[in-house]
């Protein structure tokens, strides 16, 4: 996002939500060998 230049705030406000969306379900997390959002559902699904 700090490198992207947006037409207006609207715009930035969807590819803010597109980033955060990412950031926590797609995003693999390096210590947890998968996204946040897969860790959770393991999780739940062990207990």
């Amino acid at each position: 996002l700090y490198i992207k230049e947006f037409e207006n705030v609207e715009h930035f406000k969807i590819e803010l939500e597109k980033y955060i969306d990412y950031y926590n379900t797609k995003r693999i997390k390096a210590k947890l060998k998968m996204s946040p959002v897969q860790y959770r559902t393991h999780f739940y699904q062990a207990v």
